[in-house]
Parts: structure tokens; sequence; C-alpha cells
């Protein structure tokens, strides 16, 4: 849940870096260092190079955030290959 006082921006992501760290290069092209929330972490949400973003900024810190959504319909041409791995086992 979003508190009253964060700033909601989008971003793209430039740089994937250890420890689920993340440069995003937002619309006024300023660079922040991201880290994913905790929701991402727990559904294994995949982030990329190129991906769009949802994230959180604190109003004191705008060189940090928190990525709280991958946008689904992010036009991001990575070629990337579909992969199915068949159903899962249990």
């Amino acid at each position: 849940m979003a508190d009253d006082n964060t700033i909601e921006v989008e971003g793209k992501i430039v740089q994937v870096l250890p420890g689920t760290m993340f440069r995003v290069k937002l619309a006024n092209d300023h660079i922040v260092l991201a880290h994913i929330s905790g929701k991402l972490r727990k559904h294994f949400i995949k982030i990329t190079t190129g991906d769009m973003a949802k994230m959180e900024m604190s109003p004191y810190d705008l060189d940090k955030a928190r990525i709280t959504y991958r946008l689904k319909n992010a036009n991001v041409g990575r070629k990337a290959p579909i992969r199915s791995f068949g159903p899962r086992r249990r």
C-alpha cells in the first residue's frame, strides 16, 4: 500500500545489479537505484533489462526507489525466446 508521502513514477530498467538491485531511467532522464518489493520476491516476478516498471520513491531521497509493479504491456523488444517447460511437477 502506498503511503501519502510517496511518489509513484514509471521507468525503464537500464542495468541489473547483484542482490536484486536495478538502475532505472525515469522519463526525465534521471537514473535511480531501485530494489524490488517483497510481493515481487514472493511471487518470483522476473525483471530484466528493458522492462518498464512502476516504482515508489520517498520525497526525502530521490536517488532510491522500490519497484512495486512490472508493466505487462511494455514494448521492450528483447527478442527473448518463448519457452514452455510443460506442466509443473509436485
